[in-house]
This record gives C-alpha cells, sequence and structure tokens, in this order.
C-alpha cells in the first residue's frame, strides 16, 4: 500500500500529504534564511500597527455610533453628519492601508521574498545533489 501511495499524483487520494508538492525546496534553510527572517520581521512592524489602527478606528465609530448620537447626528452641511463622515472615512482608511501596504510590498517585501525563495531552491539543489548517489566528489592529494 505504500508503494501505491508513492505512485500517485501529488494531492490525489492516497497520496502521501506533502512529500511530493515542493522537493526542489528545502522549507527548513528557507525558514531560518536571513532574507525570511527579516520579511516576517518587516511584515509584522506593518501589519500589526495597521490592523491596530483599523480596528481602534473601526470600533471607535461603532462606540461612537452606539453611545454619542448627538455628536454623531451633528449636521457638517445640509444633512451630511458627522456619522455619514466617519462612516464614508472607513472605506479611504481602507483603500489608504492597501495602497500603503501595496507601496510597501513593492518596495521591501517582494524583493525580500525573492532572495528566501531563492535561498531555499538553492539550498534544497545543494541537499538533492548532496543525496544522489554517485555525486561524491574526491579528494585528490596535492
Amino acid at each position: 500500500m505504500a508503494d501505491e501511495r508513492q505512485e500517485r499524483a501529488p494531492n490525489s487520494p492516497g497520496a502521501a500529504p506533502g512529500t511530493d508538492h515542493h522537493p526542489e525546496i528545502d522549507w527548513i534553510a528557507a525558514e531560518r534564511s536571513p532574507e525570511f527572517r527579516e520579511l516576517t520581521t518587516k511584515r509584522r512592524r506593518f501589519v500589526l500597527p495597521a490592523t491596530i489602527f483599523f480596528l481602534a478606528w473601526y470600533f471607535g465609530f461603532i462606540i461612537l455610533a452606539g453611545y454619542a448620537e448627538d455628536f454623531m447626528g451633528e449636521s457638517i452641511y445640509e444633512g451630511f453628519t458627522v456619522g455619514y463622515l466617519l462612516a464614508l472615512s472607513q472605506f479611504i482608511m481602507v483603500w489608504t492601508l492597501g495602497w500603503l501596504y501595496l507601496k510597501k510590498a513593492d518596495r521591501d517585501f517582494d524583493p525580500l521574498a525573492r532572495k528566501a525563495a531563492e535561498t531555499a531552491v538553492e539550498a534544497g539543489r545543494r541537499r538533492r545533489t548532496q543525496a544522489e548517489p554517485g555525486n561524491r566528489e574526491e579528494v585528490t592529494p596535492s
């Protein structure tokens, strides 16, 4: 039965889970590479504050709508209220955060991701080359 699993296509029913998906990549080397660690650190430094800001803005709006009805109902211009302004600002804020993330990804995250991927593929090739029989380098005395 184990032989049948090895002969099946990856991700097919009964196939060994994840063993043949990307054999050319050394996932351990990818995780340990300085580029990957820098990538995760930089992404966390952006995503965590952006998420906190988004949640504070969103829940602040909800709390104001529930508890500050007079403030939210104040007219700014011909029936356009503070509540409408803050509700519409939610869309602007999400679009702005998305635009900032894309800009940061193009400038910082994507180059680091490419370097980390190259490192992982290269480490996988080295590992496969070393594991193949007959690929032992002979040392000649000088």
